[in-house]
């Protein structure tokens, strides 16, 4: 992947929360080797529960660009879900639909439902778990083992300036401001098409936040080895607040600990016909 830069322009400028308010584009820097690195800074604030979507959307995105998904989740969500019962040779109106996915096929449809309920569930727990805590850090691995991945993916948050939704820029406009940053740098353009992996989920928070469906890793240290892309999502200035100054207010650095999902999501893809 080519290194390149770019700043968006301010004719897709962010929303602000009551006011809907427009701000400058969102600055976009783009690093290449061996770990590549996204940085995007928002030109206000954002929510807590913001972070929750970034992180959630960003999942989503790397595990059907990995082909670790064959549809975007959303749409394999409708796909898998808009189907009625129905008896052994019973007619349907979306048959063609329903055939060209190959949900009706039985271990396709099982794969399906697993790995949708799998993710409902850490959508869930990740909510809860921005609730409790804040959350620096989130890790994506893929193939591997927690330690050794084949390769993971980073969205850093440390940089974030967190207020209430009054004083924030709009969530849906931040979302989209992301992923055209990661559309601009084209980090998965290079990637070949690998197997279907299992992937974990590592979260960091506070030690005493109380999540209980998370588990604790008190010495896990972030992989040195393995494909790597870190998105650094900031907030462009600081007169709110931000998560260094919670951790000077609530807790010492050595407080955060890293948490990982008890769920493996194993990717999966339809068969061919």
């Amino acid at each position: 992947m080519a290194a390149a830069a770019a700043t968006q322009g301010k004719g897709a400028g962010l929303g602000g929360g009551a006011e809907g308010r427009e701000g400058p584009g969102v600055a976009v820097a783009v690093s290449a080797g061996p770990a590549w690195a996204v940085s995007v800074a928002f030109p206000g604030s954002v929510t807590q529960e913001g972070c929750f979507r970034f992180t959630c959307e960003f999942l989503k995105h790397v595990l059907y660009q990995r082909q670790q998904l064959p549809l975007p989740y959303e749409q394999l969500a409708f796909f898998y879900r808009r189907q009625p019962p129905r008896a052994p040779g019973q007619a349907n109106g979306d048959e063609e639909v329903v055939r060209k996915v190959h949900v009706k096929d039985q271990d396709c449809s099982q794969k399906c439902q697993q790995v949708l309920s799998d993710l409902e569930g850490v959508f869930k727990h990740l909510e809860t778990m921005f609730t409790l805590t804040l959350v620096p850090c989130v890790l994506i691995l893929l193939g591997g083992t927690s330690v050794s991945p084949k390769e993971f993916y980073e969205i850093n948050l440390q940089g974030v300036s967190v207020r209430g939704a009054e004083d924030s820029l709009q969530t849906a406009a931040c979302i989209r401001k992301l992923f055209h940053s990661l559309f601009l740098a084209d980090v998965f353009s290079e990637l070949q098409t690998g197997p279907t992996m299992g992937v974990t989920v590592m979260v960091q928070g506070h030690r005493n936040c109380g999540v209980d469906w998370f588990k604790p890793k008190l010495n896990y240290k972030v992989p040195t080895r393995g494909r790597k892309l870190t998105v650094n999502v900031s907030c462009s200035h600081h007169t709110s607040t931000g998560l260094s100054d919670y951790q000077e207010m609530n807790s010492a650095w050595d407080d955060y600990i890293w948490f990982q999902a008890p769920v493996t999501v194993k990717g999966f893809r339809y068969f061919s016909s």
